[in-house]
């Protein structure tokens, strides 16, 4: 085992709190947030089980995983909360002032769309 591996190596949890593994060293049954979201899978309330350490740029840096058996399904958007979705982005995309929906957000640092702030430029 290389020193950086060692340092980064403990399972008991004594040295970081947690239980720490290097890169790519953590037993199965454990996963990173972008792993449990690539599986259907969501934290589920449970706490951070175990991190990983490694080398990076700008220093040290660590991933904390969680496990699977306590890992619940995602949960999905009903219809009335899709549709709440789609008229809020719809009102994000329509200008105040010229009531027209744009195929783009309206800026909020203008308030209205880019035809009404700079009309001489984009008619």
């Amino acid at each position: 085992m290389s020193r950086v591996r060692a340092a980064y190596m403990d399972p008991e949890g004594t040295r970081y709190g947690i239980p720490t593994y290097w890169w790519r060293g953590a037993p199965a049954g454990y996963a990173t947030l972008r792993q449990l979201r690539a599986a259907g899978l969501r934290p589920g309330g449970q706490d951070v089980a175990a991190q990983i350490l490694w080398r990076g740029i700008g220093g040290t840096r660590r991933a904390y995983l969680y496990r699977l058996d306590l890992a619940r399904p995602k949960r999905t958007a009903t219809p009335a909360q899709r549709v709440a979705i789609g008229k809020a982005l719809r009102a994000r995309r329509t200008c105040p002032t010229c009531h027209v929906e744009r195929p783009y957000y309206i800026p909020r640092s203008l308030g209205e769309c880019l035809n009404c702030a700079y009309p001489l430029e984009y008619r």
